[in-house]
């Protein structure tokens, strides 16, 4: 296309062609290129979890977003801008399909929106399947519009950085910009605000990966803010140019890494938390663990295996000990003693949950104790939870095991039994 054919207003007096100054400051990319393999780990991570749930809509979304975000990444850096414009022999041939990478990408933004928001009443989900479809087909159109104006408008000299701004005035080119901008802007403001309702509702990692990603869509919407700024002012005849040539590139960067780590946050951090858990569970099941270790005979030594023994296993040895002590010294277990030892807790004002787990380790130790003394000879009644109510849940053996090794009830419930078994001796 001949020079001449770009508008007049289009190119300001002091523009020259990009390659004649240094004006790329990322030469290799790599403030595109890092936030690019961050979200490409973010959907090889993903990419498991979709294999094995293949008709997971919602996880299909998320994939899909984003692949597309490693996508938009890795054609915005100006090495791919450059082997692009190289490859079809066309000036800016990089810009429509990066403004279509990033028009699909809002679009995979709402589809992702209208399946986290699918309320009870679309039980089967079919109205959620035609909104995202509809918009699929409308982020299609707005791809095609996209090109179509690029290819109506002249855009004759190579921009790698400020296209946006460059042929801010030039017909066709000017809408194009205009379109990607809005439907960007669309986006990050449906999805700031839905991550954010959401993260109110929800605790732990997931709550602090929704936290991130708000703060990335916040900085997304910035983004558009310069670039908007920066355009007007070309329309106003100002230069802002700076806005978007290192101000927008810098925020996008920053809000790609929030955003991916919000992603995988979540996918790591609740494997993590959920194993430190079971490790806290396995350690404060202890003194319950040693208080039953002479009642509790066919134990599978796990000592073997050393460190590598996983702490699945591990904690449910330990609990399956623990059921067993009870059940060997369930005979000896006396409701009696153990509602002496609730009322004593109860009137001390202990809450009721820690006093029941007071008052089953209380009953518990004094069960020990005379079962040893009977010489380890009785047989076990049909089950241990006629007197304790602890057993019955996780929580509450952890609550009866930390009883055990803290509460002062308990001990002089151990002392009064060893006390009854001196003259026995």
């Amino acid at each position: 296309m001949p020079e001449s054919a770009v508008p007049e207003s289009a190119v300001p007096e002091s523009a020259v062609p990009e390659s004649a100054v240094p004006a790329v400051n990322d030469p290799q990319g790599l403030g595109f290129y890092l936030p690019g393999c961050v979200l490409l780990l973010a959907t090889l991570l993903k990419l498991p979890a979709l294999r094995r749930n293949p008709r997971d809509e919602l996880l299909r979304a998320v994939c899909v977003l984003l692949a597309l975000a490693t996508a938009v990444f890795a054609f915005t850096a100006i090495p791919s801008l450059v082997a692009v414009n190289r490859m079809t022999g066309v000036p800016n041939a990089a810009a429509p399909l990066v403004y279509s990478l990033i028009t699909a990408f809002s679009g995979a933004n709402i589809v992702l929106i209208l399946h986290w928001s699918r309320g009870p009443a679309d039980v089967d989900g079919e109205r959620t399947r035609r909104r995202a479809r509809l918009c699929a087909a409308i982020t299609v159109a707005v791809i095609v519009a996209i090109n179509t104006l690029f290819v109506l408008g002249d855009a004759p000299v190579e921009r790698l950085r400020d296209l946006d701004t460059y042929y801010a005035n030039t017909p066709f080119i000017r809408e194009t910009i205009l379109l990607y901008l809005t439907a960007h802007t669309t986006a990050a403001v449906t999805m700031t605000v839905l991550c954010w309702g959401w993260a109110r509702e929800v605790r732990g990692a997931l709550r602090a990966g929704l936290a991130l990603i708000v703060v990335g869509y916040v900085l997304n919407l910035c983004y558009d803010v310069a670039k908007f700024a920066a355009v007007g002012a070309r329309w106003a005849g100002r230069d802002w140019d700076v806005l978007a040539v290192e101000v927008a590139p810098a925020l996008a960067s920053v809000s790609a890494l929030l955003i991916a780590a919000g992603f995988v946050l979540p996918l790591v951090a609740e494997p993590v938390v959920s194993r430190w858990r079971m490790w806290r569970r396995y350690r404060r099941l202890r003194p319950l663990h040693e208080e039953l270790r002479g009642a509790t005979e066919r134990s599978i030594d796990l000592s073997a295996g050393g460190g590598w023994v996983p702490i699945e296993i591990r904690l449910t040895q330990r609990e399956s000990d623990i059921h067993d002590g009870i059940l060997t010294v369930n005979p000896y277990l006396q409701a009696e003693l153990r509602d002496r030892a609730l009322r004593r807790e109860l009137a001390d004002g202990r809450p009721a949950e820690e006093a029941a787990a007071v008052a089953d380790a209380a009953a518990l130790v004094s069960a020990v104790v005379r079962w040893e003394r009977a010489g380890t000879e009785a047989t076990p009644s049909a089950g241990p939870d006629a007197v304790l109510t602890s057993p019955s849940s996780p929580q509450g053996l952890v609550r009866m095991s930390l009883a055990l090794s803290r509460s002062a009830t308990v001990r002089s419930f151990r002392r009064s039994a060893l006390e009854e078994r001196s003259p026995a001796r």
